[in-house]
């Protein structure tokens, strides 16, 4: 280790840098990335690993696109930055309003606020759905349901719609107006006997609108495919959803902050689900611009957007200081030119099928493996200690981080939670690099849990 260069410059980021999510030991046993180049990655000593997480979700594209590189460069030699304040606006933040609104999102949504990432589309969110009860007459509308195990930031008011409780203790008390619903997941969720599946997860929003009271509810917000888990809903779910947002007049969001532009195999994944089933508001950022640059939004249905501009509305005050941000608007129109023209949105049910066959093929019948599942290209493997009863390990074994990291000795990289371990690749990967994903977990879970 004293011959390391990594390991001398993580001593030296230690000494000034605090880091999201910010552990010492977890830090200091970790990579100084130097470069990147399609899907691997480089670190200081020179090794190279697959990046099986395309970042944080968002590098979909993988490293060192030109056209993203040159379209930013561009944009800075001719107007850096422009205020996206009323009054103000620039060609780029137009054009990718526009090209979103030509049925690139839903039918329904035509107008779209700009932010600087996933956490601050949550906020946005939540209080674009505030001011549209409040200019509704209905000012006691306020709180956001959400779902548990659903990740939508970690800014405060994105933080307490989170619903991950691992992310709470050290700020608490969180916000009022927060309440959470049980997760689908279709593994361990309880379904009544003789039940629909589908059915019997959705009603579990409308007794919490009732327990709650419908008149102080005024938004639910999920996501198409959780990314804390990859867990799919049953089909019929967010049908069911609509119906329900409908009946107590709540609005309903989409957090398509990991799903969005493509890793489904959909521009959105909500589509997956019926093009009839449309959300009121819809929340985007990382694969916008294949995390590039920092850029994120919020699309409004045309109902919710005609609040903004009846005769005597009050202004609405939010903002931010690079919404709009020519820079990230350039690149994210270069981003989805990509998209289109390479196909990518097909490519990634290919892809995502290649992973999830190999993923059940390697894995599915050990004896600690509880349930493999996913979409497109996004994908996750559990772990138990007894398939048959579905026990989970003692967390204090965590056995989920010795997975990952037998997984990064063999030169892959990802992420997981608990004993959970998540896969996102990029979009542009090739079938060697799904095969060699599959392997390396594959051969990182039975080098910790032999299957015989």
């Amino acid at each position: 280790m004293g011959d390391s260069l990594n390991a001398a410059l993580l001593q030296r980021d230690h000494r000034h840098l605090v880091h999201s999510l910010h552990n010492e030991a977890a830090h200091l046993a970790g990579n100084v990335w130097v470069k990147g180049e399609g899907t691997t990655l480089t670190d200081a000593d020179g090794k190279r690993y697959v990046d099986a997480m395309s970042g944080l979700w968002n590098v979909t594209l993988g490293y060192g696109r030109r056209e993203l590189v040159d379209a930013a460069a561009a944009q800075m030699g001719e107007l850096a930055y422009a205020s996206g304040y009323a009054g103000s606006t620039n060609l780029r933040a137009m054009e990718l309003a526009e090209k979103l609104a030509a049925d690139r999102v839903y039918p329904n949504m035509h107008r779209f606020f700009f932010t600087s990432g996933g956490g601050e589309s949550t906020d946005s969110t939540i209080k674009t759905a505030r001011y549209y009860w409040k200019a509704q007459g209905k000012p006691g509308k306020f709180k956001t349901l959400s779902v548990m195990g659903g990740y939508h930031g970690v800014t405060l008011a994105a933080m307490c719609a989170t619903g991950m409780p691992a992310y709470w203790p050290s700020f608490e008390p969180r916000m009022p107006g927060f309440v959470h619903i049980p997760n689908h997941d279709a593994y361990r969720y309880t379904v009544p006997p003789g039940g629909d599946p589908a059915t019997a997860a959705a009603d579990e929003l409308e007794r919490a609108i009732l327990a709650e009271g419908p008149d102080t509810v005024a938004l639910f917000i999920a996501e198409p495919v959780m990314g804390g888990g990859a867990y799919v809903p049953p089909a019929g779910y967010f049908r069911r959803i609509r119906e329900i947002c409908d009946r107590y007049d709540v609005l309903f969001a989409t957090d398509e902050v990991i799903t969005g532009f493509g890793r489904t195999g959909k521009l959105f994944a909500l589509g997956h689900w019926g093009s009839d089933v449309q959300p009121d508001l819809v929340q985007f950022a990382k694969g916008i611009t294949s995390g590039y640059v920092p850029m994120g939004g919020v699309g409004l249905s045309d109902k919710v957007a005609a609040v903004f501009d009846r005769p005597g509305a009050d202004t609405w005050m939010h903002c931010y200081t690079y919404s709009g941000h020519p820079v990230a608007c350039a690149v994210a129109l270069a981003t989805l030119d990509v998209i289109e023209r390479e196909g990518l949105l097909a490519r990634a049910q290919v892809l995502g099928d290649r992973l999830l066959r190999g993923l059940r093929g390697a894995l599915g019948g050990h004896p600690n493996v509880g349930d493999i599942r996913g979409l497109g290209l996004i994908a996750a493997v559990e772990l138990v200690e007894d398939r048959f009863s579905k026990k989970s390990f003692d967390p204090a074994r965590k056995m989920g981080p010795q997975v990952l990291a037998q997984v990064r000795q063999r030169g892959v990289i990802t992420r997981g939670r608990g004993d959970t371990i998540y896969l996102g690749p990029a979009l542009v990967s090739d079938e060697a690099t799904i095969d060699r994903i599959v392997e390396a977990v594959a051969e990182g879970v039975g080098a910790l849990l032999p299957a015989a």
